[in-house]
């Protein structure tokens, strides 16, 4: 017989509902049982239609509204903590206010407030997709709402979207882009009792370091958005035994850029700032400029209130802006708790998230 989706109940306090959704484990690659849940509770509304593709899901009103805006989240989380003890796992946890759990901060508190809006809120102020998506926290080729873009980019057309990343209930403007390279220097092998007749690979290596860590980070206003960048080495390997010169190096580099730039330019800057050395792009994911000035954006961030901030870590909003969809991000939960073997929201942030949200919508 088939398995029939666990019930989720979108009328529940959203942050009993967030606890409801971190107990559906959804590591990335294993987001059916949530996915079917989820769809089984939006397929029970009446206004809304409803798309599945994967496990990803969409779903939307179609009142004729002047605007539209899409409420974004994904679906899967991390793979849980291995370290005994720990409460940020599944099933989840109560401790008096603060709920533990995998994903309860990235970003299944997000979920539940999107859930939860989509029952409440037949006939909103503004035409609202509701996308939920697979894979968010793997490859970029993986990614749900990447495969939704390709498939059903007319569902995902708006004025506006939100990503419900956890911001500790602050919008986000935009993000930074991301772009790795790895940098090889080649010497000669030789026994290490006789290291002057090789060439040591890992030492020619030490330059690269050198300007990294001399390198002085830029801070690029952005449509009125403080963004600061990073530079550095985030991994080296090389060497083959502990008797060898090394006849190769490789540094990984990381580059986090701010959304004045776009990945031609950003990828021009690293190579002339490590010029002389061989330089290859790995991957590579573009900004996202902030949009606050577009109409929706600037009556969503008077709604909420607090000045908005950048987000300096890449989030999908950079796919809504490749759309040309203005995007912020804007969810429950600290983002400095994503992750962690103690990840953690308090149920207070997730209502609050919800109640702005239909407030606004409302």
């Amino acid at each position: 017989m088939p398995t029939l989706p666990s019930v989720l109940d979108l009328t529940a306090d959203p942050a009993q509902l967030t606890a409801a959704l971190v107990d559906l484990e959804s590591v990335s690659g294993n987001e059916k049982a949530v996915a079917d849940a989820v769809e089984a509770a939006l397929r029970a509304l009446p206004h809304l239609s409803v798309v599945r593709d994967g496990d990803s899901i969409i779903a939307r009103t179609e009142l004729g509204r002047a605007e539209r805006v899409v409420l974004a989240g994904h679906l899967d989380t991390v793979p849980l903590p291995t370290v005994p003890g720990s409460r940020g796992t599944v099933p989840s946890q109560w401790d008096g206010d603060v709920l533990y759990g995998r994903g309860t901060v990235d970003m299944k508190g997000g979920v539940a407030v999107q859930l939860a809006l989509a029952a409440e809120l037949a006939a909103p102020s503004r035409d609202v997709t509701y996308v939920f998506y697979d894979h968010e926290e793997v490859q970029a080729s993986l990614s749900g709402l990447g495969r939704l873009a390709r498939r059903w980019p007319e569902l995902l057309q708006a004025d506006f979207a939100i990503l419900l990343e956890p911001t500790d209930g602050t919008v986000e403007g935009g993000c930074n882009g991301t772009m790795r390279f790895h940098a090889t220097t080649t010497g000669r092998a030789a026994h290490s009792a006789r290291a002057w007749m090789g060439e040591n690979a890992i030492h020619a290596a030490a330059e690269i370091l050198v300007r990294l860590r001399d390198h002085e980070p830029a801070t690029v206003t952005v449509d009125g958005l403080e963004y600061r960048e990073s530079l550095n080495a985030v991994k080296i390997i090389g060497g083959t035994a502990g008797n060898v010169i090394p006849d190769s190096a490789t540094v990984e580099i990381n580059y986090r850029f701010a959304p004045d730039k776009d990945i031609d330019a950003a990828e021009a800057y690293v190579r002339s700032l490590l010029e002389g050395f061989d330089l290859v792009r790995t991957d590579a994911a573009s900004g996202a400029r902030p949009g606050l000035q577009h109409p929706a954006a600037a009556s969503f961030v008077a709604a909420v209130g607090a000045e908005p901030k950048p987000k300096y870590g890449w989030t999908d909003v950079a796919r809504f802006s490749e759309m040309g969809i203005p995007a912020v991000n804007f969810g429950p939960g600290d983002a400095l708790l994503a992750h962690t073997d103690n990840e953690h929201v308090h149920a207070d942030a997730v209502r609050a998230c919800h109640a702005a949200l239909r407030t606004w919508l409302g």
